[in-house]
């Protein structure tokens, strides 16, 4: 999270930028947006949309072992 105003190195739009007017609520909602319809053009894991891309059922299983893994810690 970034101090409100302009974007000094350009990386993120106006809209992106966090507000105060944000809660919790309005979080969650977004990460689950997120979760349920991933940026594909602007991934931040770029590995990992790749193999979404190229290779679904891999990623799938990846993401089932990394979750399994998570449980057990």
């Amino acid at each position: 999270m970034h101090a409100p105003g302009d974007d000094q190195w350009g990386y993120e739009k106006p809209e992106e930028r966090w507000l105060p007017v944000h809660t919790v609520e309005t979080i969650l909602l977004s990460v689950i947006s997120m979760l349920a319809d991933p940026n594909r053009e602007s991934p931040a894991n770029v590995d990992a949309a790749k193999m979404m891309r190229d290779d679904y059922a891999a990623f799938k299983k990846k993401v089932a072992a990394c979750v399994r893994k998570s449980q057990e810690e």
